[in-house]
C-alpha cells in the first residue's frame, strides 16, 4: 500500500474535465513538475487544507 501523498487533500489539486484527471494549479517549475508527476512530491510549499465548508460557513 502506498503513503498519499499531501496533493489528494490539497486546495489547489483539482478535476480537470478536459484531461480527465487530477492536476495541480500551482504553476511548478520544470523538477517540482518531475516530482509531482512520479508521485515523489512531498512537503509541499504550496499545500493548502482543502475545505469543502467554506463557502457554506460564509453564507451562514
Amino acid at each position: 500500500m502506498s503513503k498519499k501523498s499531501n496533493c489528494e487533500y490539497c486546495a489547489n489539486y483539482t478535476y480537470d474535465e478536459v484531461y480527465e484527471c487530477f492536476t495541480c494549479e500551482v504553476n511548478l517549475d520544470e523538477d517540482e513538475m518531475a516530482r509531482f508527476i512520479t508521485g515523489k512530491f512531498q512537503d509541499c510549499p504550496y499545500f493548502q487544507m482543502g475545505d469543502e465548508y467554506r463557502i457554506v460557513r460564509k453564507q451562514m
